[in-house]
């Protein structure tokens, strides 16, 4: 009855009755709408806007999704948010492309995107006021978004280190909530608001959008090599069968499949395998000019990984390295005992110590190099004089004196023949390589070294016409200076003063001017000064042509497996032509195109020369600014050797170059003859083959950069080899950047987890990524025993 009687008073009262009824339900929605809000609260700063509206533009930034094994608690966050981590803002941007590089269509596009995106946060506002209540609590809400990016191509993924020391690791966790934030209220979720907080963070991504880890834009023809006008290095070396078979087998493995054995070798811990195949060099019918110094890789190179020597531990980091290194990480002790009154090594407990001498200059390294230059004065270290290649080096204790002076020196020197003479150098952080003078030509283009320097390093340099000294030639630049401290110059024993009137004899044939001849009176050496022609007048009034000249179709860039000859090429005369003119001063050199690049000539990108040049140092000044530096984690402090494994125009190494740091930068045999271009500019390099093991003693970098260098070496012959090689030359805790395809960056995750290294992070986007990793201490127990690298 009651109900009947209400009924009829609700019929009488529509109009107030259903205004109760309305304001109810509406209360009601708006409370259950604040509870989903509140429970969303967890999604960081630039997530508050629909997931799907990031896959609308290809060209938007790209969302990031962390790895689950960094997935912390969300108690520890500020604990794991320190100084010196970014903020998530920050973290963001980290990793964008920059849109100023973009073409203006493209940028339009981008603009347009995020336009969209932020008009229809209020719409999205007012849909979801509209459906039922039953929605997702902001956990599993997350949880489902991360599911339905599972498949995307754009991840980010990072790990955090927990090397002691190195704090500044980057912590690129977007879906932390950072602090001060965690106590923001429902009413900075409204419309207005969340419109105000787009247009400010649309603002800071116009600000900072120089951030970048790839080329974007008009720069990404950069991670693309195509032919030069100006020729390329052929390729020297063929694959093998076995070489195909363990590429292709590579392809298909997958991580847990991986197996890894250690090198059982006679060089253990110091193996080189092209300078250590000892039954290559048993099989050799002479030895009388150093070819069993000489590479000798075995046709499969070996996928094995070398022993770290009993006690190793991180290197000391520069410049104190130069003075003392780890005795354990070179436990070497013969040549301090025969060297060590020369001031070349000496032992002192835990250490292997560095005086700062050598045969020549005893009274140490800077007192030579000032006699050098106050003997002749336009030697003018550090500006004209910039690149030098040290030949028989010792210890290096002359290159790594000159970095004092501002001058990169090439220190040259063979394995073993003083003990561990290269390896010592490159444990205190001086560039070396283990190589020798013999039959072959020296791995470097012609005309590339401003000066050539030789203390006593007993290269016989007069026999057989002289073919070592005009090796030398080759190398020297036109203008370039020979500095010769040696006993024949000041020693009256009869064997000195034969080898000084061959000398005197050799150098007037070839037209090098002697310059100076002095003595040290506190070193109690001579010196003498050789200058190199800048012209062909003296060649054409020799009466006698001994040494020949080269036929014209000789090519001086030509040194990968080229014979030597004793024969001289003529000096380029003509104002377009390398070597016709002196390089400007340093640093003015570093920055500017060479001016014999010639815009008629197209560069290794498709662009003119001379823009190829500019676009390439211009991309590599942004990406070690915005990236390399601050994004990857890494401690810069500890990096001293470092080497771009496929450097083009040497761009890195210049962009890299107010660091304390030096690059040895790799031109691929079959890759453009871009060296000529590095050295011109300041820097140094070398001519190799990744297909085999590079010429340098295990343990030699800190750090290793690869740039679409995997995916071409899968290609062409062993992948799998190549990892070992990396292994080998980096430092346990040293780290590798490579750049290049998702697949290739995917496989090579896998194979370095297997080898226990930290994936510090990995980053992908339009088929692209980037991978930097650090390489462990680990070892495998089982070994390996390579037939080819024991005696019989």
């Amino acid at each position: 009855m009651a109900l009947g009687k209400y009924s009829r008073v609700d019929a009488r009262k529509s109009s107030s009755g259903y205004c109760s009824t309305v304001t109810i339900v509406v209360f009601v929605a708006l409370c259950l709408v604040g509870v989903w809000m509140m429970m969303s609260s967890s999604v960081a700063p630039g997530e508050t806007t629909d997931v799907s509206q990031e896959n609308k533009s290809e060209e938007r930034t790209p969302a990031t999704d962390i790895s689950a094994k960094n997935n912390n608690d969300e108690a520890n966050n500020e604990e794991t948010n320190t100084d010196n981590t970014p903020t998530d803002e920050g973290k963001q941007k980290q990793f964008e492309d920059n849109p100023g590089d973009l073409p203006e269509d493209a940028t339009k596009g981008d603009a347009n995107a995020n336009q969209a995106e932020k008009n229809d946060v209020p719409e999205e506002t007012a849909k979801t006021e509209e459906e039922k209540p039953e929605e997702k609590s902001g956990d599993e809400k997350k949880d489902d978004r991360d599911d339905s990016e599972d498949g995307e191509k754009n991840k980010v993924e990072v790990n955090q280190d927990s090397e002691a020391g190195e704090n500044k690791e980057t912590n690129l966790d977007n879906e932390q909530t950072p602090e001060g934030d965690s106590g923001k209220t429902d009413g900075e979720k409204e419309d207005g608001q969340t419109e105000e907080k787009a247009d400010k963070e649309n603002s800071t991504e116009k600000k900072d959008n120089s951030s970048e880890v790839f080329p974007s834009g008009a720069q990404s023809e950069l991670t693309d090599e195509s032919t030069t006008q100006n020729g390329s290095f052929p390729t020297q070396a063929t694959e093998s069968k076995n070489e195909k078979e363990a590429q292709k087998s590579s392809g298909s493995e997958n991580q847990s499949q991986y197996s890894w054995k250690l090198c059982s070798t006679t060089a253990g811990p110091d193996y080189i395998p092209c300078l250590d195949n000892l039954v290559a060099i048993k099989k050799l019918p002479s030895t009388k000019h150093y070819e069993h110094r000489e590479r000798h890789c075995p046709e499969n190179p070996p996928t094995c990984l070398v022993p770290l020597p009993e006690g190793y531990q991180r290197s000391i980091e520069w410049p104190r390295s130069r003075e003392k290194i780890w005795y354990h990480n070179v436990p070497h002790s013969k040549l301090a005992e025969v060297k060590g009154h020369q001031n070349w090594v000496k032992v002192s407990g835990e250490y292997l110590t560095f005086p700062g001498g050598g045969t020549q200059f005893k009274h140490g390294a800077l007192h030579y190099i000032d006699f050098i230059q106050q003997s002749v004065p336009d030697i003018a270290w550090g500006k004209r004089s910039r690149v030098v290649l040290d030949v028989g080096c010792g210890v290096a204790s002359f290159g790594g004196f000159l970095f004092d002076r501002d001058v990169l020196t090439m220190s040259l020197a063979p394995k073993d023949e003083h003990e561990a003479q290269t390896q010592f150098a490159l444990e205190r952080g001086i560039p070396a390589i283990s190589a020798v003078m013999g039959t072959v030509r020296l791995p470097y283009p012609g005309r590339v070294f401003d000066i050539v320097h030789c203390a006593r390093c007993r290269v016989p340099w007069h026999i057989e016409g002289g073919k070592l000294l005009l090796e030398l030639n080759r190398l020297l630049r036109p203008g370039g200076f020979f500095v010769w401290s040696a006993t024949p110059i000041y020693q009256k024993l009869d064997e000195d003063v034969e080898i000084w009137e061959a000398m005197k004899k050799l150098t007037k044939a070839m037209c090098w001017e002697v310059v100076s001849i002095t003595k040290d009176r506190v070193n109690g050496v001579g010196i003498a000064v050789y200058r190199k022609p800048m012209t062909n007048e003296c060649y054409k009034q020799r009466s006698k042509s001994d040494p020949p000249l080269c036929q014209d179709s000789d090519d001086p860039n030509a040194a990968w497996n080229v014979p030597l000859q004793a024969c001289m090429h003529k000096i380029p005369v003509a104002s377009t032509e390398r070597g016709s003119q002196w390089p400007e001063e340093w640093p003015a050199r570093v920055q500017k195109a060479p001016y014999w690049l010639s815009s008629s000539e197209v560069g290794v990108y498709g662009k003119p020369a001379p823009e190829d040049f500019v676009s390439d140092y211009e991309h590599w000044k942004r990406v070690v600014k915005n990236s390399y530096l601050q994004g990857l984690g890494i401690d810069w402090s500890n990096v001293r050797n470092v080497m771009d494994m496929r450097a083009v125009y040497g761009g890195l190494a210049a962009a890299l170059r107010e660091l304390n740091i030096w690059v040895m930068n790799v031109v691929n045999i079959d890759a453009p003859d871009t060296l000529p271009v590095i050295y011109e500019r300041g820097l140094f390099g070398i001519y190799h083959d990744w297909c085999e093991s590079f010429s340098t003693y295990p343990r030699s970098y800190d750090l290793l950069h690869a740039d679409h260098l995997f995916s071409k070496i899968k290609k062409k012959c062993n992948f799998m080899a190549l990892v070992a090689e990396v292994d080998r030359i980096l430092r346990p805790e040293g780290k590798i950047i490579i750049r290049d395809s998702v697949d290739i960056i995917n496989e090579l995750e896998a194979i370095f987890k297997s080898m226990q290294w930290d994936i510090r992070m990995t980053y992908s986007k339009d088929k692209e990524g980037l991978l930097c990793a650090k390489k462990s201490m680990w070892r495998p127990t089982e070994e390996e025993k390579l037939t080819y690298a024991l005696a019989a």
